[in-house]
Order: C-alpha cells, then structure tokens, then sequence
C-alpha cells in the first residue's frame, strides 16, 4: 500500500481520532500527545503537503501501521 500524500490538516485529524490530542502549539508547529505519552510533532506551512519522510516518520512516533492509517482515513 502506498502512502498517501496528505495535508498537516488531515495528519491531525488521523492522530485525533488515534487518540491523541493537542498539548502545544508554537509557530509552525504543532505538538500531540496521546494517554501513553507518546509525542508527535506535526509542521503546520499552509499550502504544502507532509513530505513522504517526514510522514513516515510521524507514523512511526505514533505507532500507526499502514493499514490502520487506511482505516483511520476512511473515517475522516
């Protein structure tokens, strides 16, 4: 399964509905944290995509596998 190309918009809402919640937000940036602890920062630039690294990465912090992001897609 390829990773889809998504807005910082959509990113938030995935890790929303994964658990996690707003803890910080400072410049372009905005930091999550769900009940375990576990922190993801997520790059807010209006108009541009999450680069597929960095994406990779943020799904990685978060523990999310491919198939729960393509389930937790169909949900937004």
């Amino acid at each position: 399964m390829k990773l889809p190309s998504l807005m910082a918009e959509e990113v938030i809402k995935i890790l929303d509905k994964k658990g996690f919640e707003i803890k910080r937000k400072k410049g372009s940036h905005v930091q999550l944290e769900d009940y375990a602890g576990r922190r993801v920062t997520v790059p807010l630039h209006s108009g541009r995509k999450i680069g597929k690294g960095l994406f990779r990465k943020i799904m990685r912090d978060a523990e999310i596998s491919r198939e729960e992001l393509h389930r937790l897609l169909e949900k937004i």
